[in-house]
Formats: structure tokens, C-alpha cells, sequence
């Protein structure tokens, strides 16, 4: 349930729907939009009564719950959230793009990556430094060193850092060199994980699961906002089906839902949608024409001696070529552009 107090309430108005609301074994919390306060009952062990709460002085409207998360949602509030990260702003019209390489491997691979994508017009510098692979084998990051590698080569060229933590323990590391921290498709429902970083100052940006419903996503996301921090970025990235001829399956219509039902910016992942480098630039174009607010694309200097994902990453003058389109389509999208 959500109570909307009026524009001019007073702390003695509010207090009292607090403590009616508490009376009916609720957890309610505070938040202000477009000038109000929202007053939020996450639980309570008996029905509330709307007319006793519409009855109190100082309030405006009361909602019953329509769905199960509650601080993600328009109803919560109704206003799109709009988050900057350096210079990244994910919301507003604009739309945000995020490239790199799929793994950072050295100083001139990410440093040379990220004066390529920066001249483009890209705005964050996406890398793995911790790498979550299938095989326990394959390249698993460089870590710590390579947090230091995005961040002085994003300094150098004045983009986002971007990358994935995928333990607690790594949090608190990553926040020293990260603009944006990523939870990955497979950590998604990772709840200490998304409670932990839902406690930093940074903007999180949260992937769909491989199998996981829009619902859930949303979910994962009010773990996040619950703990703290109402700074997510969702991100499409491909669901599983019983297709073969991409990687994942890439869920457009997931933009327009999640549009529909939460204030929370959206981007879409085409690289790890489509598998295959040449499909990315299709995707791309598809989610700017949908409505997403951004994109994360791979890019790799030489993509067949990537140490990961290199069949799904993009060579420089494909890159070139996808940010000359993305300009052009733009323009009749928002006047911001990109």
C-alpha cells in the first residue's frame, strides 16, 4: 500500500499515518515525489483499512498494492528516473551507450578501447575484471589490477567505468574505482549481493536472468532501492528459449513493460543477446527505435584473440559504423540525442 500525503502535510500528519499504519503490523517507509511524501507499507500482518487511512489529516490518495514491488514501481513514483554517472545519464531521452571489451586483459588493450568508443560518442567504458565463466578454465580476470587499468584509462578519456562485482567481498574495491557497478545475469537473484550493493552511493546496473520473468527482475531491483540505493539501470540482456540461432533470445518488448510499469531506466545488452557480432548493430538500432535509454556493446580491438566473448564482440569500424547510425535514428527519437 502506498500513501500519498498532500503537498503541505506536516510531521505530526505524517507521524500519525506512520503509526496508524504500524498498528496494522506494517513496515511502512518515507520517500518524497513531485513535491509530496509517500508513505509505503512493505508488510503487515493484518488487512489495512483504507477509509481509516484516507480519513487521517494530510492525506491525499491511497493505493492498494498492485504488484509485489513496491519503490520500483510508477506508483511509488510516477516521475522517470533519470541517473548520472559521470558522464553517463541514463534517462531523460537520452541514450546512453556503454562499450568495451567483454574482459580487460591489459593497459593497451582497455586504454586503446576506450579512446576508440569515446571518440564515437560512447559514454561509459565497459570491462570485465572479474570474469564469471561457465569453465572454471577459462580467463577469469585480472581483478584489482585491471579495476585500476578502466579506471585511469576512463580518467584519460572521460568515460564511466562500468564493471561486474560478483561477491560481497569484491564491493567494497570496486567502489573505489567504479562509476557504475554491474550485477551480472547470473547473480540477479544473488539477494546478499544485491543488499550490499544496495547500500553503496554508486549507480548499480542490474541484468535479467537467462530464465528469470520481468517480474523478477523488477524484484531483484526493490532489493536494491529497499536497501538504500534508488540508483538502478535495468538491463535486458537476452532470455533463454529453445532458439539456437542467437545465444539468448533478446526480449524487446521487455523495454515497453518495464517502461509501463517502473520509473527505472532501462538499457539492452545486444552483444550477449545475439552471440554474434553481426546481429549487434541491428539490436542496437531496435532497442533505440523501442524506447531503451541506452546500450552496453562489446568492442574488441581484434576480436579473434579476445581472452573472452570474442565472437560476439565488434571491430573498431563496426563500432564506427553502429555510432554513425545510432546519431542519425536518434535525432528523430529526442531532441537530447546521445
Amino acid at each position: 500500500m502506498i500513501v500519498t500525503m498532500q503537498p503541505g502535510a506536516t510531521l505530526k500528519e505524517i507521524s500519525a499515518v506512520i503509526r496508524s499504519l504500524e498498528g496494522f503490523g506494517a513496515q511502512p517507509s518515507i520517500s518524497r515525489d513531485c513535491g509530496c511524501t509517500l508513505i509505503t507499507a512493505a508488510t503487515s500482518k493484518i488487512p489495512i483499512e483504507d477509509q481509516q487511512l484516507r480519513s487521517l489529516s494530510g492525506v491525499r490518495d491511497v493505493h492498494q498494492d498492485v504488484h509485489p514491488f513496491k519503490k520500483v514501481s510508477r506508483d511509488y513514483h510516477p516521475e522517470d528516473t533519470v541517473i548520472t554517472a559521470g558522464p553517463a545519464v541514463f534517462g531523460g531521452g537520452r541514450f546512453c551507450v556503454i562499450a568495451g571489451p567483454c574482459a580487460i586483459e591489459n593497459e593497451e588493450q582497455i586504454d586503446g578501447v576506450a579512446a576508440h568508443v569515446a571518440a564515437q560518442g560512447a559514454k561509459g567504458l565497459r570491462g570485465g575484471a572479474y570474469k564469471p565463466r561457465t569453465s572454471p578454465y577459462a580467463f577469469q580476470g585480472l581483478g584489482v589490477p585491471g579495476l585500476k587499468m578502466m579506471r585511469a584509462a576512463a580518467d584519460a578519456h572521460g568515460l564511466a567505468a562500468v564493471s561486474e562485482v560478483m561477491s560481497i567481498s569484491q564491493v567494497a574495491e570496486a567502489v573505489e574505482y567504479l562509476d557504475v557497478l554491474q550485477v551480472g545475469a547470473r547473480n540477479m537473484q544473488n539477494f546478499d549481493l544485491l543488499r550490499e550493493v544496495g547500500r553503496t552511493d554508486k549507480p548499480v546496473l542490474l541484468k535479467r536472468g537467462p530464465s528469470s520473468k520481468i517480474e523478477e527482475l523488477l524484484l531483484a531491483a526493490e532489493y536494491i532501492v529497499d536497501a538504500g540505493n534508488p540508483r538502478v539501470i535495468l538491463c535486458e540482456r537476452g532470455i533463454r528459449t529453445y532458439e539456437t540461432a542467437t545465444r539468448n533470445t533478446l526480449d524487446i518488448a521487455a523495454v515497453p513493460v518495464v517502461k509501463q510499469l517502473s520509473h527505472l531506466p532501462i538499457i539492452i545488452d545486444p552483444s550477449h543477446a545475439a552471440g554474434k557480432r553481426e546481429y549487434v548493430h541491428s539490436l542496437t538500432l531496435a532497442a533505440l527505435a523501442v524506447g531503451a535509454d541506452g546500450v552496453m556493446v562489446e568492442v574488441h580491438p581484434d576480436p579473434s584473440k579476445a581472452l573472452s566473448d570474442g565472437r560476439q564482440s565488434l571491430h573498431y569500424v563496426e563500432f564506427s559504423a553502429l555510432m554513425g547510425d545510432v546519431r542519425r535514428l536518434a535525432e528523430f527519437r529526442a531532441p537530447v540525442g546521445v
